[in-house]
């Protein structure tokens, strides 16, 4: 997928018994439309996560740029937009319409910890989101670009945690900032989620696991509040097996050693950096067996780790439909998935079960 002649493009390989663990990456170099940064549509203002400097500063090769695909890559028979070079993370607020469930999202698009999907897999959630009465917030996380931080940044991109912390300060910093403002912007502080896909739906998992402290010094009174969430939702994530921590591991200057048992199951073993407890909140997960970016036993393994902690979990697997599809319908049957969630949230009590606004 995603082919281009000035563009990397890694893909996850699977073999028995190795897994590469690569991801898609957003490194959209000599596509069509661009500019010099990513701007809401008319009425949203994004608004940056940090009053002043950010904590674990990286140094980045250029500005941060805007970049729309071309013929080469089509989601139902759409571009789409990639953001890199992001170093001054932002958070666009997008107001719910209709009758207000109380309910908000905090959405991470995927990328690859390089780039960033900002419309398949941000602004487009928003658009689903804000008809049902759901108060929807992107975040525009630190993300390097293609062919990430340059040296002597110890770091190859911005995650996943622990290789790289940016990504999930970023992370923290946005949940507690909506659990501040949440009678502000008319959230009920017990209804707000995380949803993410491919590198974001590992922030998802990063985020319903590392809750118990910042991993930055508190700036202000927002990092006084809890930045877990209360529900959870990843889209064919990555970097959840030990197979595919070991292939992270190895990445960037700094070395990391995983810690696992010689005899655990590399493809569905939990990456150990993931720690699931009973207070990981409820979560959705969803994935295509034919999923060779990021293979479907990252949600087979974190499911698994879910269920033995008696963390509530529902899990959807489809034998078609591969990676990147995002929100857009086709013909596959797992692009319906968005039904799926609303039903969810209905059943955990996150918005009314039988009256879900419809668009």
């Amino acid at each position: 997928m995603w082919k281009h002649d000035d563009t990397c493009f890694a893909v996850r390989i699977v073999t028995k018994p190795l897994f590469f663990a690569l991801c898609v990456v957003f490194a959209f170099g000599g596509l069509s439309a661009q500019q010099a940064a990513w701007q809401p549509s008319p009425g949203h203002t994004q608004v940056p996560i940090w009053p002043g400097a950010v904590p674990d500063p990286q140094p980045v090769a250029g500005p941060e740029v805007a970049k729309t695909t071309g013929k080469e890559f089509l989601v139902a028979g759409r571009p789409a937009v990639g953001v890199s070079g992001v170093s001054r993370p932002t958070m666009t607020v997008y107001s719910p319409q209709g009758k207000n469930t109380g309910a908000a999202v905090v959405v991470f698009p995927g990328g690859g910890y390089l780039d960033l999907a900002i419309d398949l897999e941000g602004t487009e959630v928003c658009d689903w989101l804000t008809p049902k009465g759901i108060t929807c917030v992107l975040l525009k996380y630190r993300v390097p670009g293609e062919p990430g931080y340059p040296k002597p940044a110890p770091y190859p991109k911005s995650g996943p945690y622990p290789e790289s912390p940016m990504a999930l300060e970023d992370a923290q910093r946005t949940v507690g900032l909506v659990r501040f403002h949440a009678a502000e912007w008319h959230i009920d502080p017990h209804k707000i989620g995380v949803l993410g896909f491919s590198s974001g739906g590992h922030l998802v998992a990063a985020m319903s696991t590392h809750f118990a402290r910042r991993l930055y010094p508190p700036v202000d009174a927002a990092d006084k509040e809890s930045c877990r969430p209360d529900f959870a939702v990843a889209v064919y994530p990555g970097h959840l097996s030990l197979s595919a921590a070991e292939w992270d591991a190895k990445k960037g200057s700094k070395k990391f050693v995983i810690h696992s048992p010689a005899t655990a199951d590399k493809d569905l073993g939990l990456n150990p950096d993931i720690h699931v407890t009973r207070q990981t909140p409820p979560t959705f997960l969803l994935q295509a067996e034919d999923d060779h970016v990021d293979n479907v036993n990252d949600s087979l393994a974190y499911y698994i780790a879910l269920k033995n902690a008696g963390v509530p979990v529902e899990m959807h697997l489809y034998a078609q439909g591969g990676h990147a599809f995002g929100l857009r319908h086709t013909m596959l049957p797992i692009t319906g998935w968005p039904q799926l969630v609303e039903s969810w949230l209905g059943t955990i009590g996150m918005i009314s079960e039988s009256g879900h606004q419809q668009s």
